[in-house]
């Protein structure tokens, strides 16, 4: 080890920096992700996607100084703020990345940061892989109950929270979990109204402004590419999360592939036909993969401009196209619904808007044909997971009848339906599987849970589909015990577990209700014990518990017993035929 470096890592603080507002620099051990992660990356792997030059072997923080050199005073980000230039953006990412630095964080430290869609986001991220720490995305949704399950698996180090989001105090409720949560040593916070015991985000911003460690120190951290640089959870069929790990190969992967096929023919709003700069717009929040991916890596790597909502309002969205001459955006299908429910949507000047990528929910034909003929932007339908991101999209060129599938894999991937014995269908339905470039490299749980759910070298996503003649892939269900509410997945188990703590309820099940807008909610069925509760005495009961607000049922049902198998499973199917 050179002395420079060992000097990094066991730094208190040099001689002439400037002192620490805090009680003391905090010193956290070294985590390698080599060794505090356990993934199924294989060299094998490693070897035969570089070759084949589907993972580009790069990083994506360098590429926030290129283009900050190239563009300067070009907007990159559009918030509830304002604007920012590449020039602030690579200035605030310096500062941060120095800042963390400051505060212990080393390559392989977990870094939680579960805020709005707001610019700090995409600072985080980007200073966070440089020294080459682990983003930890947490969607702003999640409360106490979720938070502290993703916490216990994930271990961050450091939390970035915003203080206030929608009424609710998120700052405070992450100090108030410090005490179950001691890996965590440092909660920084931004936004008004600063909490109590939390580092401000002006803070970790000064910290790195005047921190001893130069640009040559920091750049010593840069991690790997095969590397674990980001843990997301995501809802499994037992209604625990699973943490998803991905590297930078696999996540530059899908946005290599994404603007590969998604943004074919586009031009630039510099006219270049060279220039790849799009200007992306994202609602979808960005702790899920949509937003992570196509909100904060894909405008970044190509050099783009991205703006942001932090809370869904059509109007407003419409508005922005205008303003800002927007070009493509993603999310589920109730944004689409949306849009189009506008009545003056023909009078607006949205000529720029030329692809909506909409995925999470079937896109019915209805919608499809209207959108086709109202709006100016070609709708795509898709469907990704966390573990891959976007894998099937439909293409720009493709006709209406193509494009009511949910489409055919990017390039590099592939897909199968199989039966239950494992014998490849097509025009049948089955149990879809997919492999290629842009899959994960296993659950921070461990290797047993990940190969899992694998056969062989095909992952077993869970879902049911068609295959279709022309290789693209019609989903028809999930085998997973999950809801789909507008594209947000409601861990089932994980409510019916809690549920089954209220007096008054000796058996709960919750399956999905077909609902217009949002594709499904949710619905119990309640066994009473006694008097039957009522909802609203099961929505009081889910709010103490600390469950998040849309993960709640929405319908109630009381029934005398469940229909159950001979093994004495609850027959789910039998209690959606209630709705018909």
């Amino acid at each position: 080890m050179s002395k420079l470096l060992k000097a990094l890592w066991l730094k208190k603080s040099y001689p002439g920096s400037r002192p620490n507002r805090f009680s003391k620099v905090k010193e956290m051990p070294l985590q390698s992700s080599k060794i505090f992660f356990e993934t199924t990356l294989t060299q094998d792997r490693i070897t035969q996607t570089i070759e084949s030059a589907e993972w580009s072997d790069h990083s994506f923080d360098p590429i926030i100084d290129h283009w900050a050199a190239e563009r300067g005073e070009r907007v990159v980000i559009t918030d509830r703020l304002g604007s920012m230039s590449w020039s602030e953006l690579a200035s605030q990412v310096d500062e941060v990345s120095r800042g963390l630095l400051e505060l212990g964080a080393r390559p392989g430290t977990v870094v939680q940061i579960q805020l709005p869609n707001w610019r700090e986001f995409l600072i985080a991220v980007s200073a966070v892989e440089r020294i080459g720490g682990v983003v930890n995305p947490v969607a702003p949704i999640f409360r106490s109950n979720e938070v502290l399950t993703m916490s216990r698996l994930a271990k961050p180090s450091i939390v970035l929270t915003a203080n206030n989001f929608r009424g609710f105090e998120l700052g405070a409720m992450h100090t108030g979990l410090r005490e179950r949560c001691p890996w965590v040593k440092e909660v920084i916070t931004t936004g008004d109204r600063p909490t109590p015991d939390a580092m401000t985000w002006e803070d970790l911003l000064e910290q790195g402004r005047f921190s001893s460690y130069d640009r040559a120190a920091v750049d010593l951290m840069r991690p790997g590419t095969n590397d674990v640089c980001e843990v997301m959870f995501t809802s499994g069929t037992t209604g625990q999360p699973k943490g998803v790990m991905h590297t930078q190969n696999t996540l530059n992967a899908a946005v290599d592939s994404f603007a590969n096929t998604i943004c074919v023919d586009l031009v630039a709003p510099t006219g270049n036909s060279e220039d790849r700069g799009f200007t992306f717009h994202m609602a979808s929040t960005l702790a899920h993969q949509t937003g992570y991916l196509y909100g904060i890596r894909a405008p970044l790597t190509l050099g783009g401009h991205v703006v942001l909502q932090d809370v869904w309002d059509p109007i407003q969205f419409v508005e922005l196209i205008e303003s800002h001459s927007i070009q493509i955006s993603m999310g589920a299908t109730p944004f689409l619904a949306d849009v189009l429910a506008l009545e003056d949507l023909e009078e607006r000047k949205l000529d720029s808007w030329k692809r909506f990528v909409c995925a999470g929910a079937a896109v019915p034909r209805p919608v499809l044909e209207e959108a086709d003929s109202r709006l100016s932007c070609v709708v795509l339908p898709g469907w990704g997971m966390t573990e891959c991101g976007l894998l099937t999209v439909g293409r720009p060129d493709d006709p209406l009848e193509v494009r009511l599938a949910d489409g055919r894999p990017l390039e590099g991937n592939s897909v199968r339906v199989i039966d239950e014995l494992g014998e490849p269908l097509l025009g049948t339905e089955g149990d879809l599987q997919c492999q290629g470039s842009l899959l994960f490299i296993g659950y921070v749980q461990g290797r047993e849970l990940t190969e899992s759910s694998w056969d062989g070298p095909w992952f077993d996503t869970g879902d049911r589909a068609v295959m279709n003649d022309d290789g693209s892939i019609r989903i028809t269900g999930r085998s997973k015990d999950i809801i789909i509410r507008g594209g947000e997945n409601i861990p089932v188990k994980e409510v019916e577990d809690l549920l089954l703590r209220h007096p008054r309820v000796a058996g709960a099940a919750i399956v999905g209700k077909p609902d217009e807008r949002l594709g499904e909610i949710g619905c119990v069925f309640i066994v009473p014990s006694g008097e039957a509760p009522s909802l609203e005495d099961l929505l009081r009961f889910l709010e103490d518990e600390g469950i998040t607000r849309q993960f709640w049922p929405e319908d109630m049902v009381v029934v005398e017993e469940f229909p159950m198998t001979p093994s004495g499973k609850v027959q789910k199917y039998k209690l959606r035929e209630t709705f018909g």
